[in-house]
């Protein structure tokens, strides 16, 4: 497999100059990639009894050093056509496409290729990550390495086709999939995806409602409603707010749902030195989403980012706090909060 990975690798490089021969048509090719790889430490010390005390994505460990994901993307445009490749390495990138069989640690984690006949309308078809909330695969795009349970039990990607239309401030986007992280779905049910994005004169201050919704195999319908927003204060300081919802109701039975709010708040009083606070909770009191909860979380996250150049070391203190005693001590006696600390580091080009 890690064969197959360093081929295709060695494909979307030779492919630059390719691109580059036809002088005709504006042409470019650019690749980037990222690594990252953490320790965590839960205070508990549960992994002697089998439980890690994780119960979001990517950090499912205990005591021990961990490769989070190597990513490289490839990104090829001729005039008004595109095409972007994204593939992944790591238990990071199995556990993003955990609905795909072959993944063994490798995975296409977007795929899509793209017609833009005008600078306000794009079409893409494929594979490409969800536009639902503040969060991201990619380590490096996040401030917080630890993921929040909104990220971890809402949808990853999507496979299908969309549009996206933009009029100055104010942009839609409007889709037709696959059941999110379905790369494939060989039966008539789909989901519609969807977005209304919206800025304020300066850029400080941007809007995003986010839609999925639709029918899975079993007849179960889902609807997501997402909010973003970003608040840009000073050049040191801004805000970041993520809530959703999801509504779940089996065939012929009655609906439930889940539903997160969090906060974060973003300070870099220098270039090389950043401190995060993410506060969110997490309301699964009907055992609705894949979780299965059966209470609520809250999670409070203080992380830090020290740069250099590329390379971004995070150390970070976690408290998650359940109503109810959802957490496990080495004795095995259940609990209702733990902390853990994270050491993570990332580094893109």
């Amino acid at each position: 497999m890690l064969r197959k990975f360093l081929t295709t690798a060695f494909v979307l490089a030779t492919l630059s100059p390719v691109f580059a021969q036809d002088s005709t048509k504006k042409s470019s090719f650019t690749l980037s990639g990222s690594v990252d790889g953490y320790y965590r430490y839960n205070f508990h010390n549960a992994k002697d009894y089998g439980a890690t005390n994780n119960y979001t994505s990517f950090t499912n460990s205990q005591n021990s050093f961990e490769l989070g994901m190597a990513s490289l993307k490839g990104d090829a445009t001729i005039g008004k056509v595109g095409a972007t490749v994204d593939l992944g390495f790591g238990r990071r990138a199995e556990e993003f496409s955990y609905n795909d069989d072959s993944t063994s640690l490798a995975a296409i984690k977007q795929a899509y290729v793209y017609y833009a006949p005008s600078s306000h309308v794009k079409f893409t078809m494929g594979k490409w990550a969800t536009h639902v909330g503040y969060e991201l695969l990619d380590a490096y795009l996040n401030r917080n390495y630890s993921m929040d349970y909104m990220f971890s039990y809402g949808p990853f990607f999507h496979t299908g086709i969309k549009a996206d239309f933009t009029f100055g401030n104010i942009g839609f986007m409007v889709g037709v999939t696959n059941p999110p992280d379905n790369v494939t779905a060989s039966f008539a049910k789909k989901a519609f995806i969807g977005q209304f994005s919206a800025a304020s004169s300066s850029g400080k201050l941007k809007a995003y409602l986010n839609y999925v919704g639709g029918k899975d195999a079993l007849e179960t319908s889902y609807n997501q409603f997402d909010l973003v927003v970003l608040g840009t204060i000073s050049d040191k300081f801004n805000i970041g707010y993520n809530g959703t919802i999801q509504t779940v109701k089996p065939k012929g039975g009655d609906g439930d749902s889940w539903w997160g709010s969090a906060l974060y708040l973003n300070y870099d009083p220098c270039s090389a030195f950043g401190l995060t606070a993410r506060g969110e909770y997490f309301d699964d009191k009907k055992a609705v989403s894949a979780g299965g909860f059966g209470t609520s979380i809250f999670d409070v996250t203080l992380s830090g980012n020290i740069r250099i150049d590329n390379l971004t070391i995070i150390p970070e203190f976690r408290l998650d706090a359940g109503k109810d005693p959802i957490f496990l001590k080495n004795s095995g006696d259940a609990v209702k909060s733990t902390g853990s600390f994270i050491l993570g580091a990332t580094y893109h080009f």
